[in-house]
């Protein structure tokens, strides 16, 4: 056992009562972490590409940024990591969880000062590198904070922390789009870059007096263990092979729904706030219409998502989000051609963000009911992955086809693509539904995955759809 365990505090036990709310010191302080984990996302998508569009980059080296981003995609692979090592200097003093965060955190605000000081003009490409820096220790800091709220609190009060988390999580997010863009049209882009590195400080004031909940890990004796070939069995094939024996060859029909539902969404997102400047529109209105309207607009459509699911179905609430994303891009294309005037703009955006939340959250209902309990994890990991993965890659590319084409023509194509997904959901929508039907008992938790993953960290939720919409 590390030593890190050794002094952990052990989560509450009792009933969630309402004033936990104002007592509770683990609510505060996900509310400050949730503000941490939010704050560097659109410093390296939104804002990131704001700046570059007005230091007057290429369209194509812009689209091509956006790949610096996928540290937040791929922190999977490193998270498991994450849970094993323990830091030398501050994980004897902090805890393991905690060491981490407050390791990150340096991180990210060390980087952040590295991008606050690069020029796009003259230091492209070590501005780049700040801004790959930021995301893969962002991301890492997400993976942590993630492990400490589900280990600082029992099932009563994942829920609170939970939501607690997403709102901070929108407050930074509100600071690293609305914020950093006043600042920086009054300011300059190297003050804004500093500011948001010493916000940093929140998330890292919160680490420092958090509670140390790192649980004990538990070794088994080396005769138990199981070999690395039985590790990836259980880890990787057992879940697919679960989810093939389920669902038969529809599974690679709904797989291609869910890598092809958000990415008209993560294509043409790279492309939005170049083209706001190059209709003209200035900081400080993009900061209001875009980052502050578009927020808040866009929590309104994940409830009305979450309504009409509740209310008319998921599989209708599927197929509705599918459109409407798709042909809210029409709107991007209508704005490209016309003249740089607020209410266009005010229009188009708040569109873009309804429509967009609706389906964000119709597809994390759609993956969710695509798992089974005991390899709930393995699965949703898989489904949030795949849903991700290929639209960001795309949408590097995005560039040229704005490059050869133009606006107008580059975002009714996103809108197009809609047409397949569409028909897509309309062929294997309702497998969820039909494979259940089918199901003659439950499955059986096998070991290698904890019976008790069916519930999906719910604070993934709000971060994998404001990523789709930056």
């Amino acid at each position: 056992m590390a030593a890190t365990d050794s002094d952990a505090t052990q989560p509450q036990g009792r009933k969630f009562r309402m004033r936990d709310l104002f007592e509770d010191p683990r609510v505060i302080q996900m509310l400050a972490l949730g503000f941490s984990s939010g704050l560097p996302l659109l410093l390296v998508l939104g804002t990131f590409t704001l700046r570059l569009a007005q230091s007057s980059i290429d369209i194509k080296a812009i689209g091509l940024f956006s790949y610096v981003a996928m540290p937040y995609s791929l922190k999977f692979l490193w998270a498991p990591t994450i849970d094993r090592i323990d830091l030398p200097v501050l994980a004897p003093w902090l805890g393991r969880r905690r060491a981490w965060m407050v390791a990150t955190q340096i991180a990210t605000a060390l980087a952040l000062v590295l991008m606050a000081f690069s020029d796009p003009e003259h230091s492209l490409a070590l501005l780049g590198l700040g801004a790959f820096l930021v995301a893969f220790c962002a991301a890492t800091q997400d993976v942590v904070i993630d492990g400490w709220r589900i280990e600082a609190a029992g099932t009563d009060m994942q829920g609170i922390l939970a939501a607690t988390s997403n709102l901070g999580y929108r407050f930074g997010l509100i600071l690293a789009g609305a914020g950093a863009l006043y600042i920086a049209a009054y300011g300059g882009w190297t003050l804004a870059y500093l500011i948001m590195a010493a916000a940093m400080g929140v998330g890292l004031i919160a680490a420092l007096f958090a509670g140390r909940y790192d649980r004990a890990r538990e070794v088994a004796p080396v005769s138990e263990r199981p070999t690395p070939m039985e590790r990836v069995r259980r880890a990787i094939f057992e879940p697919l092979t679960e989810l093939h024996r389920r669902m038969g060859n529809a599974l690679f029909a709904v797989l291609l729904l869910v890598a092809l539902y958000r990415m008209p969404d993560f294509i043409s997102g790279v492309m939005a706030n170049p083209l706001y400047i190059k209709l003209g529109y200035d900081l400080p209105q993009i900061a209001t219409i875009v980052k502050l309207v578009g927020i808040w607009v866009g929590i309104a459509g994940g409830f009305a998502g979450g309504w009409a699911i509740s209310r008319f179905g998921m599989f209708p609430a599927l197929v509705t989000g599918a459109f409407i994303a798709a042909a809210s891009h029409l709107s991007m294309a209508w704005l490209s051609i016309g003249e740089p005037e607020l209410w266009r703009l005010a229009i188009t955006v708040s569109i873009e963000s309804l429509c967009g939340s609706f389906a964000g959250i119709a597809l994390i209902t759609y993956m969710s009911s695509l798992t089974t309990p005991g390899y709930a994890a393995t699965q949703y990991a898989l489904f949030s992955s795949l849903y991700a993965l290929p639209g960001k890659l795309v949408a590097g590319l995005s560039g040229f086809i704005v490059a050869a084409y133009g606006y107008p023509a580059f975002f009714t194509m996103t809108a197009a693509v809609g047409i397949p997904v569409v028909a897509l959901c309309f062929a294997v929508g309702r497998v969820p539904e039909r494979a259940k039907a089918n199901a003659a008992c439950p499955a059986t938790p096998t070991a290698g995955n904890s019976s008790e993953a069916h519930e999906i960290p719910t604070s993934g939720i709000p971060a994998a759809t404001a990523r789709a919409q930056t």
